[in-house]
């Protein structure tokens, strides 16, 4: 017995659909952010496997040209937002057909450089008749550009910008295709202020009641994202050193960054990272944002906390940092504010003239003394001792020399056991002062009995000296 097994055998075809070649064009943040003209390399945006000639109508004396028309509007469109670019950035010219260019006759021609349009636009005029020339099969090549002066005037955003394209001619391949500007996410620093000095050489500074204002140049970042200003210092600590060479730290916290206008808020510099953008810094025309960073000190804290002549230098970390987070832009700013030293003494008119009356017994026998309230003001931003002198070793009498020695006279500060005799050697009345600004003094001067018996027989009228006092930085 035979058996036989028949079998209907299905072979399904479909239909084969061709999809489009796209055209991406990376655009260089380079060009983007120096704002200098792109020009691609030659881009192959169809292939002509069999046409060698134009198509040509009315017995072959009228040629149909080759054109693009955008199907999808006069704008290039962003693929994830609704951001667009003119048509107008991105120019477009014939390179080559099958290697070079097409012949144009005696009445051909290629155009300049021209930009996509929603009617139809010529990219070659072929010659009036067929007899004129013609091209080669193989790749058919455009140069696209992008002048300097379209990447000053609009926004080029992070993404995709894409445009519809259809062309005319059948044995072109594709008929249709997109168009697509890529743009990469990227930050950058434009100006780099690498460093920040500032100089104090006034105590006029430490008496303003104003708060203190540093900037710290013009800030330009150029972007394809927007992005958030954050910044920190490197450490919690300002770094001091005195004019003496002794170390010592302030607090950050006592320094405020901002800016210059609405595009920082202002807080306390800390350690930790803070986002200082009053609200998102968005791409703009022209791809740059800029701003003018500030330090803030308060009077007080100025007074309190850089008073002491020396160095105080601190880094600022900053960052440009993406509202996605997903990029970054780094830039470090090294501080350094120094103080120069500084001391100033001041008597006031009311307390230049010190008289001692000797016209009883008493003041002969026990001597004298008295006190002249804040005779002295003094300001010194490093830490000094006060000397007294004479400008000679005796008393004057209308101006000649008298006998009367200058050391009966003896000078102190209020509240200080020390009374230095005075003489044209300097000697010291106040031991181990600190760093202060406009501290007032209540000066004793005295006349001991046995100072005071020495005058006695002497005669009848005014004597003088002259009194100095100075500085001595320890």
């Amino acid at each position: 017995m035979s058996f036989f097994l028949i079998g209907i055998f299905t072979v399904c075809c479909g239909s084969s659909v061709t999809k489009a070649q796209d055209v991406y064009l990376s655009i260089p943040e380079n060009n983007i952010f120096n704002r200098v003209e792109f020009t691609s390399v030659p881009t192959r945006l169809m292939t002509n496997a069999n046409r060698t000639n134009w198509d040509y109508a009315f017995f072959g004396l009228s040629p149909v040209a080759p054109t693009f028309t955008s199907t999808s509007g006069p704008t290039f469109t962003h693929t994830s937002s609704s951001f667009t670019l003119p048509s107008s950035v991105l120019l477009w010219q014939l390179e080559s057909m099958g290697g070079q260019l097409p012949s144009v006759g005696l009445t051909g021609s290629l155009p300049g450089f021209q930009f996509f349009s929603t009617s139809a636009v010529k990219w070659f005029e072929p010659p009036s008749t067929s007899l004129g020339g013609g091209f080669n099969r193989g790749n058919i090549n455009f140069t696209f550009k992008i002048p300097a002066s379209q990447f000053t005037a609009n926004a080029f955003r992070a993404g995709n910008y894409s445009m519809d394209i259809t062309q005319n001619y059948n044995d072109f391949t594709p008929r249709n295709f997109k168009t697509i500007l890529v743009i990469s996410p990227s930050i950058r620093w434009v100006t780099t202020s690498l460093t920040k000095y500032i100089e104090i050489s006034s105590l006029n500074d430490y008496r303003s009641t104003n708060t203190r204002v540093w900037d710290l140049g013009n800030t330009e970042i150029a972007h394809t994202v927007d992005f958030n200003f954050w910044a920190k210092a490197a450490s919690n600590t300002v770094q001091f050193t005195s004019s003496k060479g002794v170390p010592g730290t302030r607090n950050i916290a006592s320094i405020k960054l901002g800016s210059n206008g609405s595009a920082l808020t202002t807080k306390a510099l800390s350690a930790s990272f803070q986002n200082f953008s009053a609200g998102n810094l968005n791409v703009v025309a022209g791809n740059r944002n800029s701003f003018l960073p500030e330090l803030y000190v308060s009077a007080d804290d100025f007074k309190n906390n850089f008073f002491e002549a020396g160095t105080y230098t601190f880094e600022l970390n900053l960052n440009a940092r993406s509202t996605d987070n997903s990029i970054n832009s780094l830039q470090n700013t090294a501080v350094q504010l120094k103080v120069l030293p500084r001391s100033e003494i001041t008597i006031p008119s009311s307390g230049r003239n010190v008289n001692f009356n000797f016209n009883t017994a008493a003041h002969y026998t026990n001597g004298q003394s008295q006190i002249i309230p804040n005779q002295i003001i003094l300001s010194n931003n490093e830490s000094f001792e006060l000397y007294v002198k004479s400008d000679e070793n005796y008393f004057k009498k209308g101006g000649v020399q008298t006998n009367i020695n200058s050391n009966i006279l003896q000078i102190g500060v209020d509240g200080s056991s020390v009374n230095a005799p005075l003489s044209k050697t300097p000697q010291k009345i106040l031991f181990n002062g600190t760093p202060v600004l406009d501290r007032e003094l209540d000066v004793r001067y005295t006349i001991p009995p046995a100072g005071a018996q020495s005058l006695v027989g002497k005669e009848n009228t005014t004597y003088s000296i002259n009194v100095y006092y100075s500085f001595t930085a320890i």
